[in-house]
């Protein structure tokens, strides 16, 4: 038992030298190294969080540290980040293999350009060797891209075996859903926001932080589920359908059975429902727009939208393409009409963007009687252009390609919603 004290203390005192030693050279992670305490928990043999404590096995802390001392801190420092980048709260959602280890190289990526003295491993130089060529492959190293990158460029059994002996350092087994967490998602964004803040201190007299501050902007952004964010655009009206809400099936069946073939209440044809009938789709044809990438865009709209689900039987749909004028303007009342307009249309256009024309257009076109009940506009563009001054009585959303810290602020009236041009282009091929 003596043993077993002795081993507890002398590895809660390593874990403790490394903890300050973290906080001595990385300063600006202090409130995140504050809100992750560490707890013994023997027969692990590793190092594990869930996102509420770093849990470590004291043998294997003592072993890690007479192999190699500086081991434990770069494991410490690891998993801090796992946090940091709010890695775990999407594990239940991905390939979770694919995942873990996606995330292992993003995490020590950024170790390595740190350039920090106390976590420096003999590996080091065969980490950085290979992230070097992953890099030429798939640019800046965050986790979402290096997943997407692992899972359309599958790994033989020797490349993950070699990935895994690199990179992995701790243990994703307590990466499960958690009911009641002392810290959520939530909380982690604020720490990596304040991080963020910090972060510019830091970097002032050194470089090696580019893609910390990458991996922090993928963790403290707004994201969206455009799937989610489309039913702005529903709008109440009938569909036929049977609305088996209000059919009562006792009467019908009672009447069936005394009265031969004629049942006391007929199903009803129509009930309302939260449906598509009416939007605008606008695309903005200036230079920096892509064909490839507006065919994707329209392709995972539509594709969303499409299902009976969501669309009545009769749509008006209007895409209309515009730069600094209106260009054109393809009205789509069935999949056929969408199906020609993806196959024959052609974007025209390229001249400079502004926003306004399409939105005077939409004025006109609503004083003609076109819409019953124009409930949105989707505005794909770079951005840069000029705004409309007055609010719109339908919703609108700006689709922005990827993130742009030069790009200026939406009107107040409106949403901003990111779309990552590679994924998108990815999505665009399972459609």
């Amino acid at each position: 038992m003596a043993d077993k004290g002795k081993i507890s203390s002398l590895a809660n005192q390593i874990w403790k030298l490394a903890h300050d030693d973290l906080l001595m050279h990385l300063r600006f992670l202090d409130t995140a190294l504050d809100r992750l305490p560490w707890r013994e928990q023997g027969n692990m043999n590793c190092i594990a969080t869930d996102g509420r404590v770093c849990y470590y096995d004291p043998v294997y802390v003592l072993k890690s540290y007479q192999d190699e001392p500086k081991r434990v801190a770069r494991t410490y420092l690891h998993t801090l980040f796992h946090c940091v980048f709010a890695h775990s709260f999407q594990y239940d959602k991905l390939e979770t293999d694919l995942w873990d280890l996606a995330t292992d190289i993003a995490v020590e990526n950024v170790i390595l350009e740190l350039q920090l003295p106390g976590v420096t491993l003999e590996t080091d130089a065969d980490c950085a060797r290979k992230l070097k060529i992953l890099k030429e492959d798939i640019g800046a190293l965050t986790a979402e891209r290096i997943y997407r990158y692992l899972r359309h460029n599958p790994l033989t059994e020797r490349e993950h075996g070699e990935l895994v002996r690199l990179f992995v350092k701790d243990v994703h087994s307590l990466w499960k859903p958690v009911e009641n967490l002392e810290i959520t998602l939530e909380q982690w964004k604020k720490i990596s926001e304040r991080i963020k803040a910090d972060l510019k201190s830091f970097t002032k007299a050194r470089s090696g932080a580019e893609t910390l501050e990458k991996n922090l902007e993928e963790t403290t952004r707004d994201k969206y589920d455009y799937s989610e964010i489309l039913k702005k655009f529903t709008v109440m009206g009938e569909d036929i359908t049977v609305n088996d809400d209000e059919f009562d099936y006792i009467y019908y069946t009672y009447g069936l059975e005394h009265y031969g073939n004629l049942p006391l209440i007929e199903p009803l044809e129509y009930k309302e429902a939260h449906k598509v009938k009416e939007f605008v789709i606008a695309i903005d044809t200036s230079a920096s727009c892509r064909g490839p990438l507006v065919k994707a865009f329209l392709q995972k709209t539509y594709s969303i939208l499409k299902g009976t689900e969501n669309f009545f039987h009769k749509i008006n749909v209007h895409i209309i393409q515009c730069d600094n004028e209106v260009q054109s303007d393809t009205k789509i009342t069935c999949d056929d009409d969408f199906e020609n307009f993806m196959k024959y249309g052609k974007l025209n256009g390229f001249g400079a963007t502004d926003f306004r024309p399409v939105f005077d257009y939409l004025e006109q076109l609503k004083g003609q009687g076109e819409f019953e009940n124009l409930k949105g506009l989707i505005y794909f563009t770079d951005g840069y252009g000029i705004y409309p001054e007055r609010m719109p009585d339908y919703d609108v959303i700006f689709a922005f390609l990827d993130e742009d810290e030069n790009r200026g602020p939406v009107p107040p009236w409106s949403l901003k919603v990111i779309l990552e041009s590679d994924l998108l282009e990815e999505e665009a091929d399972e459609y």
